[in-house]
This record gives structure tokens, sequence and C-alpha cells, in this order.
């Protein structure tokens, strides 16, 4: 039987678009309840016997037959190890990649991870003080494929922030350790590194055991099982963000080649069979000049299954009455990764309000953001941006008010605090406010 892949194709003038637009958007973030319940029992086990529970559970689930939790730690002397021995070209493009997330990142810690204040005409001090979290850990998935990009994207800004330990835990299914996400993790400053994954590795970094550290704060994607876990453990330590399918929609004005809109559809696809790729274009002829190139390349690709399920459920190839119009569906939807394949992209940018990440013109593919243009790759998915952000430096930063209030402040602040503190009913906080009032009882001297 021939593969085949036949996005649904919608029309915005048509009657039914809105339900049919809304039928294929949908998605419910909902977890298997049974995997809820697992996913329950897991953290409370590792919560409860430490070690000896994540050793269990990841000679269960990885097939790694260590006899202590300590073995599965690996040295630095291994990272270094694994990026001397990646062939050159490979070790060139990750330091490269690697260089340029820093450096995008260094430029946003200038922007707005300073601490700032200022004084008061009175002499009181008013400020933001930013310090960077203790210890964070990382979660880099490693159950069907490898993501060194996701090591650098996720270790980097924390590195960039002035976290002193970063650490991380990947799946090794079988125990086969990848190289280059080993090289990535010496590369991004990863301070240790464990063989471990599920939801299993989220209770460990979020309850500690006697050899993996209990962290501030835990980042990174996964499976089913780790969003579960990284939801319950919310409150012990902190989390980015719940991670949903990947996502694409690209804004095409007809000019961009149809064969590279199309893999661009692919790059997404081929991520997993519940990705979500869409075009909006107001070119019918376009449309079906994209609709022939997806049949023409789809034979070609390794994943072509896992590319034809995931268009053929969740794609779409959508024919609008304008860009602007294309433009505000795009708002509607607020997707992951938001390409303008456009021949004057600046001229929609302005109208774009939601997405994780915008990629502006025909030569600005979706992959490129993924490894190596500089910004983060963690971004807000299932229509999360319209409140989210990409993951950034701000994430392994916190902030901390700065208040210093001079005696001649202390006058009409206290005043206008003991105002408000009776009409709450707050006795004591209004007395603490005008006990500073004048006159002040001369100051103890401690010397």
């Amino acid at each position: 039987m021939a593969l085949y892949a036949k996005p649904l194709q919608l029309n915005t003038a048509d009657a039914g678009f809105e339900a049919a637009f809304a039928a294929r958007l949908h998605w419910s973030a909902d977890t298997d309840a049974a995997i809820e319940q697992r996913v329950a029992d897991i953290l409370a086990d590792v919560q409860k016997r430490g070690d000896a529970a994540v050793l269990e559970y990841t000679q269960r689930f990885d097939g790694l037959q260590a006899t202590d939790v300590k073995a599965l730690e690996i040295t630095q002397t291994e990272l270094q190890a694994a990026l001397d021995s990646l062939p050159a070209a490979q070790r060139e493009a990750l330091q490269a990649a690697a260089s340029r997330v820093r450096r995008y990142h260094e430029a946003q810690k200038k922007a707005s991870g300073e601490s700032w204040s200022y004084r008061d005409e009175d002499g009181t001090l008013l400020g933001q003080k930013v310090t960077p979290l203790d210890r964070v850990g990382i979660y880099v998935p490693g159950g069907k494929a490898a993501y060194p990009s996701s090591v650098l994207m996720n270790a980097i800004p924390a590195h960039v922030a002035g976290v002193q330990d970063i650490i991380m835990v990947v799946p090794t299914p079988a125990g086969v350790r990848n190289p280059l996400v080993l090289a990535a993790a010496c590369v991004a400053g990863v301070s240790r590194a464990f063989t471990v994954g599920g939801a299993q590795a989220v209770a460990a970094l979020a309850y500690g055991t006697a050899t993996i550290p209990k962290v501030d704060k835990i980042t990174g994607p996964g499976n089913a099982y780790v969003a579960s876990a990284k939801k319950r453990v919310f409150g012990a330590v902190g989390i980015d963000m719940i991670a949903g399918p990947s996502e694409i929609l690209v804004l095409a004005d007809g000019t961009t080649p149809a064969e590279w809109v199309a893999m661009d559809l692919f790059s997404q696809a081929e991520h997993d069979e519940l990705a979500q790729s869409i075009l909006l274009c107001p070119d019918a002829a376009y449309i079906d000049a994209v609709q022939a190139a997806i049949d023409r390349l789809l034979p070609e690709m390794p994943r072509r299954e896992i590319i034809a399920k995931s268009l053929n459920d969740r794609g779409a190839l959508i024919l609008t009455r304008n860009m602007e119009e294309a433009c505000a569906i795009s708002n509607r939807i607020a997707p992951e990764h938001l390409e303008v394949s456009s021949r004057d992209p600046h001229r929609w940018e302005p109208l774009l309000r939601h997405a994780g990440a915008i990629f502006l013109g025909a030569f600005t593919s979706e992959s490129l953001g993924d490894y190596c243009a500089g910004p983060n790759h963690v971004l807000p998915t299932s229509g999360t941006a319209r409140f989210s952000s990409p993951l950034g430096v701000y994430d392994f930063q916190k902030r901390s008010s700065l208040i210093e209030v001079s005696e001649a402040g202390a006058q009409p602040l206290g005043r206008i605090a003991a105002e408000l503190a009776y009409g709450e009913g707050l006795q004591a906080h209004a007395r603490a406010a005008e006990l500073r009032l004048n006159p002040v009882p001369p100051m103890r001297d401690t010397q």
C-alpha cells in the first residue's frame, strides 16, 4: 500500500471553516489516568526509598544493570572524552552552535537580567536584586532519539545566568550513551550527569537522593510520564513549562519555492505523530504546489511513516483571503514555531503578536533555530505562547525587591501604610508603621 500524506485542505471563505479549523487544532493535554497513577506511585517511591527506587526503575525501564546509582553518573572525564572523540566536522559544528547560543543568552542577560535601584528625594532606596538559582536540573530526552541541541538550549542559559550546579539527567536505553549528547554537556558546562530518565529522574531531582542532588528548578521536555511528573513536583521545585507536541505554522505569500515549505512542514511532523504542521496562504495554486511537493518528497524521508501520520491526522493547508487574514489566524493559533515565508516578512511581523519564535524570510528555516541560530528552541506549545515565553536566562534567575526607607521617607509612607492597615483590620501592621513616625526614640548604640 502506497504511503501518502494529505493534510486537510481548508478555505477560510467556506461556511464550515470555523468548525473544521477548531477540530483540526484540538489537542487534549490531559494525561491518561493510568499514566498519572503510575507516575504518582514512582514519585512517592523515589521520595521514600531514594537511590534504591531510582536504581530499580532504571533497571526496569532502561535495562541498565548497575549495582548502584553512582555507577549511573557520567564523569567529567567521560564528557571530555566524548567531545574529543567526535569527528572534526561534528565537533566544530557543536562548538559553533554552542558559541552562538551562549552569545545570544549573554545579550539577553545584559538586556533584562541586571540588578538596579534608585533613591527618592528623601533618601529612600528602592530597587531589584537579580540572583541566579543555586542548582538546576535539566532533562534531556533520550528514548526515541538523541538531542544534543536540547543540552545546549537548557544548560547554556543556566550557565550564563550564573547557576553554579547544573545537573543533567538523560535516559540511555540498553546503556547506549550518545557521544554527541555527552560532548554537548561538556561544551555547555554541565556539572554532573546521570543516565536516569523518566518520572524517576524527575523525582530524584525534585526530592534528592543519596547520590542525585535536589535541585531548585527542572527544565527540559520529555514524554507523557516526564510531563506528568513535572506537573506533580511543581511547588517542591520550579519547572519551566509542560511541553505538548511540536508545532510549525508557515505564513506564505507564494514566493518561496514550494519544496522548501514542504520540507519545513516535514521538519516538525517527523518529531511525533501528534506534531502539527499548518500552512496559511492566500494563493490556491501555491497550496497545490506545496501538496505536490509533499507527494514528491515524502518517499525520500527516513521517518516518512511518522511524517505521513502527523500530516494526515493534524496537518492543514489553509487558503486565506489575504495575508492579513493569515496573520489574524496565526494569532489565534499562537504557534510554537512561526515562519513568515514571504518576500517582505517585515511587512507582516508587526501584525504577529503570539508565537514562541518567529522566523522571518524564506531563508530562515525553523531547523536553524532548533540547532544553531542562537535563540532558545525550548518554546511554549499548544497555544500557550499567548502567555508564555521561550526558555531563557530569566528562567534561571530570581528577583528580590530592595527597600531601604530613610527616616524622612518613613513619615509619609508610615501614615499611608497605617491608614490602609487600619482599614484592613490589621492593627499590628499599622502600629509597626506608626512607631517609626516622629518623634522617633534614639537608636540603640550596639557598640
